[in-house]
């Protein structure tokens, strides 16, 4: 879906996103994201793991 989107989409996309949050917002905005992201990743690995471990034991 994103390989898609090209740089035209980029460029709305960024615009929209400071018409509507504000330049001062859209960093926090950012880092909110961004470690949504990776709490979900770290999560979902040790999910993996557990799953890998628990087949082993079998």
């Amino acid at each position: 879906m994103l390989q898609n989107i090209g740089i035209p989409g980029l460029i709305l996309i960024v615009m929209l996103a400071l018409i509507i949050f504000g330049p001062k917002k859209l960093p926090e905005l950012g880092r909110a994201v961004g470690t949504t992201i990776r709490e979900f990743k770290q999560t979902t690995k040790g999910i993996m793991d557990d799953s890998h471990d628990s087949e082993k034991e079998k």
